[in-house]
């Protein structure tokens, strides 16, 4: 059973995602807060897997609430927001969130987002991420982090995350790079150790972050 704590300043929209998420026999939400504040208490409290969390609230924003509740390893959040450009999503990824959807998300993506991030994964589409870093850096580039932080790689593994960036999956790497996907999850989980990333969808910012790789990059 997947446990979920959903968090939205709207209670129309809370109530929403109960419907959606009380259909399913797997899912069980367990509390609801309407500010970011609230949503990090009950997350200590109650230990849900996945938090849905808003990312404009009053009292506390979703990007502060993300970030407490994934530095004390509380739960993983999922952030929603109404706009695929929203630096409070961005800013909600490099803060800890496992996953980025928007609002309209149709409600079977919705529960399948949910389900992946519970089990470890990540969600989000490099395509947004690509969009939204593009808004603050530009076509042309311009680094928002050291790239100095990427010397701990080998070239190829520097190699495998300008391809996680670019959104290939592990079987499409290693298709790509003549390996067995077995030897791409070694190095997937060796970037990730070696950067200290809890997730791709951190490695695909920090990528684009770095200048790795560029938003005008296909």
């Amino acid at each position: 059973m997947i446990r979920v704590l959903l968090v939205d300043d709207q209670e129309l929209m809370r109530m929403g995602f109960r419907m959606v998420l009380g259909a399913q026999e797997d899912v069980d939400v367990v509390g609801e807060a309407a500010n970011g504040l609230d949503a990090v208490q009950l997350a200590e409290r109650l230990r849900p897997d996945v938090v849905l969390m808003d990312v404009r609230m009053p009292v506390l924003d979703g990007v502060e609430a993300t970030k407490r509740i994934a530095e004390a390893g509380t739960a993983k959040v999922l952030v929603m927001t109404t706009f695929d450009l929203d630096e409070y999503a961005l800013s909600a990824l490099r803060n800890g969130a496992s996953g980025f959807l928007l609002k309209d998300t149709p409600p079977g993506d919705l529960v399948s987002a949910l389900r992946a991030v519970a089990s470890g994964d990540a969600v989000v589409s490099p395509s947004v991420t690509k969009r939204l870093l593009s808004r603050f850096l530009g076509e042309g580039g311009g680094e928002l982090r050291d790239a100095a932080v990427l010397e701990a790689l080998t070239e190829r593994e520097r190699e495998v995350l300008v391809l996680i960036a670019k959104g290939l999956s592990n079987t499409e790497i290693a298709r790509k790079l003549f390996l067995s996907e077995a030897t791409v999850k070694t190095h997937v989980g060796r970037i990730l150790a070696k950067l200290e990333l809890r997730d791709r969808v951190q490695a695909v910012v920090l990528a684009y972050e770095t200048g790795l790789v560029r938003p005008g990059d296909v």
